[in-house]
């Protein structure tokens, strides 16, 4: 993985702009620390970044051919699975090739089809290619979204960049926020909208997107969109098609010519991907798979059950790794390293987020760097599956609005009326809501229960998991560690978004299918576990600091973020006892005090990135 920035522009003369372009570059060094790279024309600069994973010689960007069409120049930050394959077509077509790298296959892949050769790729990229002869930028990004890719048009040019921090680097952006940034940060955060950069006038271009700009201007477009489709299979057939789809993704998705991991919690999902994985290490005879676990300090003392996490995780990681055989690694983090790790996660995100659930996820990976390059996660299973309590629950199920986002009248209390005011946050959420329904792919006939488990479903995937991929990415790549997601795959997408909610549920289960297809390859006591999210930490201690961090912003005269607030209402809540398990505002795992880090981190986040409001 890697970091790209660039800078297209037809009124100025950008070979004369090196040091800019190098800085929005060099902004992202935490997510290509081993190499970086530059290059300059008259109207193009494109910057790059490297992470080495594969073909370490050839592999160099921003990577140039020179065609008898013209020359092309790339800057590039993915993995592709099917590299072998393209390679292979491309050389029944002429094409010859130095190295056994995907970068190189890429750029030759858009040379040979152009736009179109984003739709025979399997991986998860965001490239930007620029074609000398016809004076043009080509911009994709990966069909799910998990390589992110921010831009914006300034003064008639077009900025990209990995990274919200590439483009502030820029002197021609800012960070300013308008009453539509404002509602994204209280109103829909740690989320924010598909395709909405929070920032004014940054956009990022969505899962499944491509564009191209050049003198006539920006134009974008989908190449890639969920279908919905009858499924006219018996249960049988879903069993097989999901275990061959798991077990081709996973292999596929451990190339590399540097180590690779595997993240497991021990629930179910990371134990499929480690169980194929470690399958795969055997049948090729390499060396024994390396697992990973994160746990907290105490965490067996102040343990809470709840209708999210039932049973602690670090018993069953340890019972998957020894029926697997794994050299296995339980990473332990502290309340105060983990209260410590908030700010470098608000930096590494370049906004608010998931606060301590970012921040461990941060402290994991920094953890397993040490060891492995590469990680394989069983991330995003939950929402392609439909693993969340909101797609059993009654009351999510027939409620109106994201079932993610709780308890907004007591969340909004600790806001200031006149903010309130500006965002409109309950109707701000309405709105988004209403614009997400609008996008479901509906199949012709369906109705009932079938119409609104399909709705959950294509929201869980395209306005839930955007935050969990998002979060994977940013906390991964500031430590310089590669994350792969082998339940983002788009064929297994396709497929089971498609089963009927009675295949999901194999057995009376959420996710029925997929413990089905996967039973002869894990301990029943894990097939069988209930769903069990990313561990947090129930040490009472962080109650209390996230409380202290808090009051040190009531207490500071200049800290931005006290004109947003109730000061009354904020210190009311703190009187309270917020040790007790809640239901949360957000998500599975953030209750009050995550709401009192966010806010934290909002504070944080305005001082850093010299935020302006313009409302």
């Amino acid at each position: 993985m890697c970091g790209i920035a660039g800078w297209v522009d037809f009124n100025r003369n950008l070979s004369e702009e090196r040091t800019t372009i190098q800085t929005m570059g060099e902004k992202l060094v935490c997510r290509g620390p081993d190499e970086g790279g530059l290059w300059l024309s008259t109207h193009a600069g494109l910057a790059h970044r490297r992470l080495i994973v594969v073909d370490p010689q050839v592999g160099k960007q921003p990577m140039q051919r020179n065609t008898s069409q013209g020359i092309y120049t790339l800057t590039y930050n993915g993995e592709l699975y099917n590299t072998d394959s393209l390679r292979e077509e491309l050389r029944t077509q002429g094409w010859y090739f130095q190295g056994h790298g995907d970068t190189e296959v890429l750029l030759t892949a858009y040379i040979a089809w152009g736009p179109s050769c984003v739709s025979r790729l399997n991986g998860i990229f965001a490239f930007c290619i620029w074609d000398d002869v016809h004076e043009r930028l080509f911009l994709a990004r990966d069909r799910l979204g998990v390589k992110p890719l921010f831009f914006t048009e300034r003064d008639g040019g077009l900025l990209f960049g990995s990274e919200l921090k590439a483009l502030l680097a820029h002197p021609l952006v800012k960070a300013r926020l308008n009453r539509q940034g404002l509602a994204e940060i209280f109103a829909m955060g740690p989320a924010h909208t598909p395709g909405c950069g929070v920032f004014e006038g940054i956009e990022e271009l969505r899962p499944g997107e491509c564009a191209l700009f050049d003198r006539s201007g920006f134009k974008r477009w989908r190449y890639w969109s969920l279908q919905s489709e009858p499924f006219d299979g018996t249960p049988q057939d879903a069993i097989q098609q999901v275990r061959w789809l798991m077990q081709d993704t996973v292999e596929r998705q451990l190339v590399a010519d540097v180590p690779v991991c595997t993240m497991l919690s021990g629930g179910l999902d990371s134990s499929v991907v480690t169980a194929y994985a470690a399958a795969a290490y055997r049948r090729h005879h390499w060396p024994t798979l390396r697992t990973f676990a994160i746990d907290y300090k105490d965490n067996e003392r102040y343990f809470q059950p709840n209708d999210f996490q039932s049973t602690p995780d670090a018993p069953y990681a340890q019972q998957v790794a020894d029926f697997l055989g794994t050299i296995h690694r339980r990473i332990e983090i502290d309340t105060p390293e983990l209260v410590a790790a908030l700010y470098d996660a608000l930096v590494a995100r370049d906004l608010p987020g998931m606060t301590d659930v970012d921040a461990s996820l941060l402290l994991f990976s920094r953890a397993i760097k040490q060891e492995a390059t590469v990680a394989v996660s069983g991330e995003a299973a939950d929402e392609v599956f439909g693993g969340y309590p909101w797609f059993r629950r009654q009351e999510d199920i027939e409620a109106q609005t994201f079932p993610w986002m709780r308890k907004g009248a007591q969340r909004f209390q600790l806001l200031n009326p006149a903010l309130l005011e500006v965002i409109r946050p309950q109707e701000y959420q309405q709105s988004r809501y209403e614009q997400a329904l609008g996008e479901v792919p509906h199949l012709e006939g369906e109705s009932g229960l079938a119409a609104r488990m399909r709705e959950i479903s294509y929201l869980s995937i395209f306005w839930w998991m955007p935050v969990l991929l998002d979060r994977m990415d940013r906390m991964s790549m500031a430590t310089g560690l590669e994350v792969r997601v082998p339940y983002c795959d788009h064929r297994l997408v396709q497929y089971v978004f498609n089963l009927p909610w009675t295949i999901k549920t194999y057995g009376g289960q959420l996710k029925g299918i997929l413990r089905k297809a996967v039973e002869d390859e894990l301990p029943q006591e894990v097939v069988g576990r209930k769903k069990s999210p990313f561990p947090k930490t129930h040490h009472p201690a962080f109650v209390q600091a996230c409380k202290q961090l808090m009051e040190e912003v009531l207490c500071d005269a200049n800290a931005p973020l006290r004109l947003l607030l109730d000061e009354r209402e904020v210190r009311r809540f703190l009187s309270q006892d917020l040790s007790t398990a809640a239901l949360p505002w957000f998500g599975q795992l953030m209750t009050e005090p995550q709401w009192l880090a966010y806010l934290w981190q909002v504070n944080e986040w305005m001082k850093r990135y010299h935020v302006q409001m313009v409302v």
